[in-house]
């Protein structure tokens, strides 16, 4: 197993230096070595047999781009690797080349490093999509930066806008060789899957690691262990995993107390491997969790 998640991994040089070198920038925008990487709306162009992600040269590209829809990614495998904003509006194009597909599929099939690319390059694509004014005086905003900020065009403000991610704890809490695992209402019939929940402003990850688990099951936890972490592009989530054990000093009464939930259970190895309840999708760290404790894979490095 690989010791990073779907969708991480440090695949892409970033070379912030680069970010605020204009004509460094305005060469790599121009140098037929550079790859360019199509996002048609909020989809990602692949091909070939085993399916890879289709990078295109710059004349490939060139009657897509435009001053504001480039976005310096970095360096990728020796080259300048830059995100095209192409509209969804339409019928998609290169379709002698490939096919452009959403990320939930493509993190399950393309390579690694692939899909950390095209992870990268979506979810920027539709940051600059949401920021196209200020937050704090309204006024139009434009890319800075090769695309990795914007400015507020009101010289009165100029106010530099960042990509933010959303912090989420998930975690699996274990209790008596059996683990913790509950379902929303709107999921596929008989999924279930690790607790999870935002952070919430001033509070550590332990903390809403207890705080989520308890509003959600009722259960109390102790013993909270950092696993790892993974960037969830939909649509820009940081996963923080973790592994807990319920408190062995407290009856543990599973109550839905916030009401998210549609049901939570405790499950054994042996419920679970013999297909009820359903599992989270392969490419996600709840996946991932549960593997690693059905196969017993947490070691002293999850520890404190």
């Amino acid at each position: 197993m690989h010791d990073h998640n779907v969708f991480a991994g440090a695949f892409v040089d970033r070379s912030g230096e680069k970010r605020k070198d204009a004509d460094w920038l305005d060469g790599a925008f121009r140098d037929e070595e550079t790859r360019f990487i199509p996002v048609w709306g909020d989809h990602c162009l692949v091909g070939g047999d085993p399916l890879e992600l289709i990078m295109l040269k710059r004349h490939q590209i060139e009657h897509f781009l435009d001053e504001h829809n480039q976005i310096f990614l970095g360096v990728f495998r020796g080259n300048a690797a830059i995100a095209v904003a192409i509209d969804a509006e339409g019928f998609p194009p290169y379709t002698e080349l490939g096919e452009f597909q959403n990320l939930r599929y493509l993190g399950a099939v393309l390579p690694a490093d692939e899909a950390n690319l095209a992870a990268h390059a979506r979810g920027l694509v539709l940051w600059h999509g949401s920021q196209q004014f200020c937050g704090v005086c309204g006024s139009s905003a434009r890319p800075e930066t090769g695309g990795n900020s914007r400015r507020c065009l009101n010289p009165d403000c100029g106010r530099e806008i960042f990509p933010r991610v959303d912090p989420a704890i998930i975690v699996l809490v274990t209790h008596n060789d059996q683990c913790l695992l509950g379902r929303q209402q709107s999921w596929p019939e008989g999924r279930y899957s690790t607790i999870a929940g935002y952070v919430e402003t001033g509070e550590s990850l332990e903390d809403a690691v207890r705080r989520e688990v308890f509003e959600e099951t009722n259960v109390r936890v102790a013993g909270v262990r950092y696993h790892s972490s993974q960037p969830w592009p939909f649509p820009s989530s940081l996963m923080l995993g973790f592994v807990a054990d319920a408190n062995p000093d407290i009856v543990q009464e599973i109550r839905l107390n916030d009401g998210e939930l549609e049901d939570a259970q405790f499950f054994s190895r042996k419920e679970l491997q013999s297909g009820f309840p359903k599992l989270p999708s392969r490419i996600s760290i709840a996946r991932r969790l549960v593997d690693s404790w059905l196969n017993n894979d947490f070691d002293n490095s999850h520890k404190p």
